[in-house]
């Protein structure tokens, strides 16, 4: 069986090299006798996986001294919780919803305290990000929180909001590592893994030191504390110690690759050919507003059901999977993350050339 091109949004593509360096040590760990999957986490062997893992990251992201990096668990959504437990010192926090993931993290803060919806882009089915260059921040705020890279909508922040002064929280699950960032703009930046960067079950926080105390809200479950986990390396309790481990491949590859500058190009150039394609086609239209599209997330549509399942079933069986859309959009979308080599994009468009004309 060869591989297919997986477009799915997450779990998603990896590395066909990583995955062959997982496969070889599998059994033996580099003459340990036995798999990562096996090993203890407070061995030397994991540790040094660990803080290596660590390291990399800080050197691709260029993350500061004075920012905690840790590795989580819960998923992104854990982290709609944690966030305010953690952050809502003056139980008032202010949120730009620009789809469903950031919806749902201002939902969950409204359990903690006061949480503003200051922005939405919610008339127009998330389509485009609204202007945050002058908005009314609240005068208490703890925080301003975005989700950068919205997975299934396709918008991205090309210019973050100005929050005046107010920490800026940011989910970037679906655009982790897909280029360049200042670590330093954010107060937190986090993300699930299992989209740009490894196996389900890992979530990063990059989190400001200043932001860690023990001043978090009653109440607050050991596990959920920032503190904990920071004070304990990420090793407070087993870690998702064999999804790490594969992280720390992947940025190693990244690395390899030339690092988020290269791997900024190197999406560019991937979007580039599918959106090009979606604006001269008759029949696949892209969802997005062209200043705001993501380059990790592509929706389109044929404004026909039941050409788009056609589409999707045909695409499948000539080996390019999960491209139906999210249940809440429906038509399609192509999620070109990392890993997507650019032939997979180029062969892509290619069979919607081909359907669009037995189709027309």
């Amino acid at each position: 069986m060869s591989r297919v091109y997986n477009f799915s949004a997450g779990p998603a593509v990896l590395p066909e090299e990583v995955l062959r360096e997982a496969a070889d040590e599998m059994l033996d760990y580099k003459g340990s006798g036995m798999s990562v999957m096996e090993m203890s986490h407070r061995s030397k062997t994991y540790d040094n996986i660990i803080k290596e893992a660590e390291a990399d990251l800080r050197e691709l992201m260029n993350i500061p001294d004075n920012y905690k990096v840790l590795f989580l668990q819960g998923g992104a959504s854990q982290q709609f919780a944690m966030i305010p437990m953690n952050l809502m010192k003056n139980k008032v926090a202010d949120y730009i919803v620009t789809g469903q993931w950031a919806k749902k993290a201002y939902q969950e803060a409204q359990l903690y305290g006061k949480a503003n919806k200051i922005a939405s882009s919610e008339d127009k089915t998330f389509s485009y990000i609204p202007d945050c260059s002058d908005l009314s921040i609240s005068e208490d705020a703890d925080y301003v929180y975005i989700c950068e890279n919205n997975t299934i909508y396709g918008t991205k922040f090309k210019t973050l909001p100005n929050t005046k002064g107010k920490t800026l929280v940011a989910d970037v699950s679906s655009c982790f590592l897909s280029e360049p960032v200042d670590v330093t703009k954010y107060g937190v930046i986090y993300g699930g893994v299992q989209k740009n960067i490894g196996p389900a079950g890992v979530v990063i926080v990059i989190i400001r030191e200043d932001l860690i105390t023990e001043d978090v809200l009653p109440g607050t479950p050991t596990m959920l504390k920032y503190k904990i986990h920071a004070d304990n390396d990420s090793l407070y309790n087993t870690p998702p110690a064999y999804g790490i481990y594969i992280c720390g491949k992947v940025f190693k590859w990244i690395k390899k690759m030339g690092g988020l500058q290269a791997m900024k190009e190197h999406n560019e150039k991937k979007a580039k050919i599918l959106y090009d394609f979606l604006d001269e086609s008759k029949l696949f239209k892209g969802t997005v507003r062209k200043e705001d599209r993501s380059l990790m997330n592509v929706p389109f549509v044929t404004g026909n059901e039941e050409l788009d399942a056609k589409f999707v079933k045909e695409a499948t069986a000539a080996g390019f999977v999960n491209l139906k859309g999210h249940r809440t959009v429906g038509g399609m979308r192509a999620s070109i993350y990392n890993a997507m080599p650019i032939e997979g994009v180029e062969k892509l468009v290619a069979f919607m050339r081909k359907f669009e004309a037995e189709n027309a």
